[in-house]
């Protein structure tokens, strides 16, 4: 009997797949795909590629500091140490894509929108001095500025990739509070 039933399983199941699958003629996309990007427009995402590992390795030390919060002080200072040296190597990668930047390349509000993200990765690549000289000294203090910073450019490079039609992926890095 068990043998009756997998064998029908198994008909069924290659039968199914015989089925020729009919497309969906009716449906039409609302918007035409964005056309493909320029060389220069490459060369920008190129540039903003390289400047996010700069900005995850920032994201990086946030949380170090952030996990490191409520313990003792030695704790505190190793966190403040590793966002330190955090800080001068990812101004490295920003400053390194910068340069690539250009946000001529885009047209209308696009360039607005690109203009803005410029303008925070230029803030942060400031702001990393700061962040490496008063790190290891006052930890909480320089994850508040930088964390006001990594949000005004988190929501730059929102507007942008939704204005250039790419996915907006949710920031992964985001702590959850615990209750």
């Amino acid at each position: 009997m068990r043998c009756l039933v997998v064998l029908l399983c198994c008909a069924a199941i290659s039968l199914g797949a015989q089925t020729p699958q009919v497309p969906d003629s009716a449906r039409h996309e609302s918007t035409p795909p964005p056309p493909p990007p320029s060389p220069e427009q490459k060369r920008f995402m190129n540039g903003l590629r390289t400047a996010t590992r700069g900005i995850a390795q920032l994201k990086d030390g946030l949380s170090r500091v952030s996990r490191a919060g409520g313990r003792d002080t030695a704790t505190q200072r190793l966190a403040g140490r590793r966002l330190s040296g955090l800080c001068g190597s990812s101004r490295a990668f920003m400053k390194r894509g910068r340069p690539q930047m250009s946000p001529t390349v885009y047209e209308d509000s696009v360039q607005l929108k690109a203009k803005r993200l410029v303008t925070q990765v230029d803030s942060l690549i400031k702001y990393t001095t700061t962040c490496e000289d008063s790190a290891t000294v006052a930890p909480a203090a320089t994850v508040l500025g930088l964390g006001k910073r990594m949000k005004s450019y988190d929501a730059a490079l929102r507007d942008f990739r939704l204005a250039i039609g790419l996915p907006v992926k949710e920031d992964t890095t985001k702590t959850t509070r615990r209750p």
